[in-house]
């Protein structure tokens, strides 16, 4: 997995960290899963362009898990 050179944490997410998500996760997740920053992320969202299912829940976005691991190609 690569490393945020600003960080020093991993990028992105293992297969077995996508793989245990529950059925709906936060956006900062969802970002996270497709090595989306947090802006382009919530900018991507706002404008109904996100690349899976976002559903809007009051000021919250939350991201389908099954259309993100689809997307990932890992669905089941």
């Amino acid at each position: 997995m690569r490393e945020d050179t600003t960080t020093g944490r991993p990028k992105g997410m293992s297969r077995e960290e996508l793989l245990a998500l529950p059925a709906a996760v936060d956006l900062e997740t969802g970002n996270r899963a497709l090595g989306l920053g947090r802006s382009k992320g919530y900018a991507l969202a706002k404008r109904g362009e996100y690349p899976c299912r976002v559903l809007r829940l009051g000021n919250a976005y939350r991201v389908v898990t099954a259309d993100l691991l689809d997307l990932l190609g890992l669905a089941a």
